[in-house]
């Protein structure tokens, strides 16, 4: 009876590791290749599915395995945003990579077997569950970010990813046994217990420190971001879509998990350690990215920034906090896949181009998509009235409410700060030199995610679509 309950509460997890090695066999045995675009169609609708089925799971809290996955809110309101995102993501890649002879089976089934890894980690409540997501999200995106195994570049930011990732890996693992043989327990439970009863003796701190940078490491955040810009400009640029979203909203809601399930009574502690990598993200991202002329690059840079923001949301450690973490985070993965949707077009002659000087005069070839472009930078970089604007009100407000001013302040100056490169691309846009327009053809779904962005952008501000009450939900159910 007890393992038909634990199934039932990690069926959507099963039912993706069942499809994902069900697709894997049907396309080796059944055509390979020629089977890729329905492999790609068929991941985008599984997933899409189970962001359904979770949506409309029954409320409540669930833990299974004896308390090593957790099925709360909080993982529920994640896994809804992880899975739209890597669906959509799915989808946008096809086009992308049929015109480079990349469409391979593969591509979706790594992207399937990442997402699984991102949904353990949001619903880990064990060190061991949580290094399994962690790990199985990790060798998936090593190998997309070689996709593209002819091409130097992709090599080496896949290599790249893979030695880093794996410093960062054994960074964790070494928190995670110092914080179990401090505690005795793997669980996170069991954690906060003992620092409630024993205090938070001097090995513990050292073990949630390195705990704590394995994890910034995936959020890349600084001083744990040197591999982000070149993985991002070296990847096949879906992949680089991919790395900018569902991996960043798991990476940051595992960090609330880590913090608020087994630390909740070292507050004191871990709040100053999330503030340093806050601000040093914010400035290191928004200034950075001021010499940039590589589109991949600057949203790598733009990507460390808005990391650095989201962390402020955490570093109030309050449910407010929480909530504006959620909110921002969700704000982020619709921004990003706007702007890679028109990345993704940016082509001359059939070749792929990334010189933000090439997007001179483009508000005259293509006024439409020049608009909705500028729309989705103006919101990046947090001007009001977008929707982008919220995403950093809410945790400026976190901030300010939890006595931390100081960190909001120095947000805003980040913010000033970063806006220049934003604008720079809307300057080039509508005043730059003309120079020759690029060629690509946008595909209907690749509009469609661009135009629909903006969008949002523009029209949420009305009530940002309810997502602040689901955010709500969420962070209370974390910091039950």
């Amino acid at each position: 009876m007890m393992i038909g309950t634990d199934l039932n509460t990690v069926l959507p997890e099963l039912i993706l590791a069942i499809y994902a090695m069900a697709a894997l066999m049907f396309s080796v045995y059944f055509g390979k290749d020629k089977r890729a675009n329905a492999v790609f169609w068929m991941t985008a609708i599984v997933m899409v599915i189970l962001a359904v089925m979770i949506a409309l799971a029954p409320a409540g809290a669930h833990t299974a395995f004896n308390g090593a996955f957790v099925d709360d809110a909080f993982a529920r309101y994640a896994k809804v945003l992880m899975l739209l995102a890597s669906a959509v993501i799915i989808l946008l890649s096809k086009d992308y990579l049929q015109k480079n002879n990349l469409l391979k089976f593969e591509y979706p089934i790594l992207i399937a077997l990442a997402t699984l890894g991102m949904m353990m980690m949001v619903s880990a409540g064990d060190l061991m569950s949580l290094y399994m997501g962690l790990e199985l999200q990790s060798l998936s995106l090593y190998v997309v970010a070689a996709f593209r195994r002819d091409s130097l570049r992709s090599t080496e930011a896949g290599l790249k990813y893979f030695v880093l990732g794996a410093l960062s890996s054994g960074i964790l693992l070494y928190g995670a046994s110092l914080v179990y043989g401090f505690s005795g327990t793997t669980v996170f439970s069991g954690i906060a217990s003992t620092i409630t009863d024993e205090g938070l003796g001097l090995g513990m701190i050292f073990g949630l420190v390195f705990l704590c940078s394995g994890m910034a490491f995936k959020v890349s955040a600084v001083p744990f971001h040197m591999w982000t810009p070149d993985v991002y400009e070296g990847s096949p640029t879906p992949v680089t879509a991919f790395f900018a979203t569902a991996p960043k909203v798991a990476a940051a809601c595992l960090f609330a998990r880590v913090l608020h399930d087994a630390f909740p009574t070292a507050q004191a502690d871990w709040t100053q350690i999330i503030a340093l990598l806050s601000v040093g993200s914010m400035f290191l991202g928004a200034i950075a990215a001021i010499g940039q002329t590589n589109i991949k690059r600057l949203m790598a840079y733009s990507s460390i920034a808005h990391m650095g923001f989201a962390l402020m949301g955490l570093a109030a450690g309050t449910e407010a906090g929480v909530q504006a973490l959620l909110i921002y985070m969700a704000i982020y993965v619709v921004m990003n896949i706007g702007t890679f949707a028109f990345i993704l077009n940016m082509e001359r002659d059939g070749n792929a181009i990334t010189d933000i000087k090439c997007l001179g005069q483009y508000s005259k070839v293509e006024p439409a998509r020049a608009a909705a472009l500028a729309i989705l930078m103006f919101s990046l970089a947090g001007i009001p009235p977008l929707v982008g604007f919220f995403g950093k009100f809410y945790v400026l407000k976190a901030a300010i409410d939890a006595d931390m001013a100081w960190l909001a302040i120095a947000g805003v100056i980040a913010s000033v700060i970063g806006a220049f490169y934003y604008l720079r691309i809307i300057y080039f846009m509508y005043f730059g030199n003309e120079v020759d327009p690029m060629t690509g053809k946008m595909p209907a779904l690749h509009y469609v995610a661009l135009m629909g962005a903006a969008a949002v952008m523009l029209f949420g501000v009305i009530n940002l679509f309810g997502i602040e009450a689901y955010a709500a939900i969420a962070a209370e159910a974390l910091l039950k």
